[in-house]
């Protein structure tokens, strides 16, 4: 009422409209009990009135405390994805109204929404990059097209550093794949160029993005395509290998045929591509076209044509070989019928029922059994060679003993005392030279089973008759000195009883049985002697020094000879006699 009545306000209150009612109600006479219910009803329309707004607030409150809540729950969820709660200015402080907690929540949202944002991007392209390179280790990068689905429940950096961490690892195998890659093209390329392939065609056959020029990163790092590579190099290898074993087996054909048919070296290097390669190791032959199937073609021809040559060249070539294997037997002291094996190679050619390949295989089966042969005997034959020098020796130590102007100042005769000296020393050791060459001789037939023959003679029954002419001179010397102390003892008496002294009788002297190289006897004892002298060998070789092998065939000088036949029936006595020094 007081509202009402005040002019400075000049708006209609609820005063001023009671204060307009009661006028009303008074010029009309409105009774006091219409008065009271119409009071009533005014009162009652405004309580509806509040009621509707407290409604609308409560409803307004409502719907903003839901707001609330969804933010908050927002953010949480947003910190929770996110794992980062420090980064974000969370308002704690319960105290603040509806609205300010809104307007506080509201750019910590925004700040957060901006970042899952970023967040989001960033793991897509992570996972995305993974995909790919998983795609091209699983060789179907192609059809990885679909849009990537990024989990957005956890978006932590934790999470993100797992798929960093991933992709890293992922970057490296794939480096290490497209390292290996390219390492097998490499490969590749060059066992097609030794091989003389097409590169370009076995490249793309494993895939086609192999034979791609324009990019590295473009080429395919399967594990199919990696296989498919490892097959292909090992393929290339195994046919590389074969294709050298081929063309080394056709080089040493090559050479034993230059070799046989004395081909001239200008003809040979003809073939060098071939033949440079004939030792050679698989990883050292790396020249373009070295193992190329045409020059393996153009080597077989070769090889053929030349052994087509060498059938109608067989009787030479099988005679040369017989011609080295009789100078074999005939270097270690082996007889042989040299005119009856000719015969027969000449025979088994003419028939025709042999391979010439056949042929001198055999003969090199030969060549090879005798080249063993000899190197078994080389330590006997070297002491042989050895007693027979030292018998030498023997033989000219008598005939300088008995020459009576050995002591006369000649020309040369100091010389002659020196190897006279030398000589004596060496003949004490023919003993024991005996000894030790009739103790390996026959731990040689021992081994072997056989008998050690020397030019057809079994050398057991040569050194037996050694010991015993030695034994027999050594005999005869004793008696020739017995003979010499009574022939002196006498000369005494009869210058004692004559009183002048007679010239001494010369006694004979002993018969000349040094060494195994003499033709005569001792005493006349045995019939036949060792026959090793020029005439009976005369189809041997010169050897590499005619002077000293004339000394050799002249100087037998005493073994006793035997026929092949006694010598084959003689028996070897099982202990050696012993000499006398």
């Amino acid at each position: 009422m007081a509202d009402a009545e005040n002019p400075l306000l000049g708006e209609i209150t609820c005063g001023s409209l009671m204060q307009k009612l009661q006028e009303i109600w008074d010029e009309v006479g409105e009774s006091y009990e219409e008065r009271d219910k119409m009071l009533l009803l005014i009162e009652q329309e405004c309580l509806d009135v509040y009621k509707r707004k407290v409604e609308q607030a409560a409803n307004s409150r409502a719907q903003l405390l839901q707001v609330l809540s969804d933010a908050k729950l927002e953010l949480s969820t947003l910190v929770s994805a996110l794992g980062d709660k420090s980064s974000v200015g969370i308002p704690e402080k319960a105290s603040e109204t509806i609205k300010e907690q809104l307007a506080a929540i509201a750019p910590a949202l925004e700040r957060l929404w901006k970042q899952k944002e970023e967040r989001v991007k960033e793991f897509s392209d992570v996972r995305s990059q993974i995909q790919k390179i998983c795609g091209e280790i699983a060789g179907n990068g192609s059809e990885q097209t679909g849009a990537l689905v990024v989990d957005e429940s956890d978006l932590s950096l934790k999470k993100l550093d797992e798929y960093q961490v991933k992709l890293k690892e992922l970057q490296k195998e794939k480096s290490d794949r497209l390292n290996k890659v390219l390492e097998f093209v490499s490969t590749v390329h060059d066992l097609c160029a030794v091989l003389g392939m097409d590169f370009f065609s076995t490249i793309t056959e494993v895939h086609p993005s192999l034979g791609d020029s324009t990019g590295v990163q473009s080429k395919s790092i399967s594990n199919d395509t990696l296989s498919r590579l490892a097959k292909t190099v090992s393929a290339l290898n195994e046919d590389k290998k074969q294709r050298l074993h081929k063309l080394q087996e056709l080089a040493t054909q090559l050479i034993d045929l230059w070799n046989l048919m004395d081909t001239p070296e200008e003809e040979r290097r003809l073939f060098d591509h071939v033949t440079c390669n004939s030792s050679a190791l698989v990883d050292k032959v790396t020249v373009p076209g070295a193992l190329a199937l045409d020059l393996i073609e153009q080597a077989e021809v070769e090889v053929d044509r030349l052994d087509k040559l060498k059938s109608s060249r067989m009787k030479e070539i099988a005679l040369k070989r017989q011609l080295e294997l009789e100078k074999i037997f005939a270097s270690v002291h082996i007889e042989i019928d040299p005119e009856a094996a000719r015969e027969k190679i000449m025979a088994l050619i003419d028939s025709g029922n042999v391979e010439p390949t056949e042929l001198l295989a055999d003969m090199d089966n030969q060549i090879m059994k005798a080249k063993e042969e000899a190197l078994s005997r080389k330590e006997i034959l070297d002491r042989v060679e050895k007693w027979m020098s030292a018998c030498e020796e023997e033989s000219w130590l008598e005939d300088y003993n008995r020459d009576e102007n050995r002591y006369n100042a000649s020309r040369g005769a100091h010389l002659n005392l020196k190897r006279a000296e030398k000589a004596r020393i060496l003949v004490n050791k023919i003993p024991g030279m005996v000894d030790t060459l009739v103790a390996k001789t026959r731990a040689w037939e021992e081994d072997r089973g056989i008998s050690f023959m020397y030019d057809g003679v079994p050398l057991l029954a040569m050194l037996d008759e050694y010991a015993m002419l030695r034994q027999e001179r050594e005999e005869e010397k004793r008696r020739l000195r017995g003979q010499k102390k009574v022939s002196e003892q006498q000369n005494m008496e009869q210058e004692t009883a004559f009183g002048s002294r007679l010239s001494p009788v010369r006694p004979a002297g002993p018969k000349k049985v040094v060494g195994p190289r003499a033709n005569g006897g001792a005493n006349g004892t045995l019939s036949r002697r060792l026959s090793l002298n020029a005439n009976q060998h005369g189809n041997r070789s010169a050897g590499k020094d005619g002077k000293r092998d004339s000394m050799k065939l002249a100087a037998p000088a005493n073994i006793v000879t035997v026929s092949k036949e006694d010598a084959a029936s003689h028996v070897s006595r099982t202990d050696s006699v012993p000499a006398s020094p």
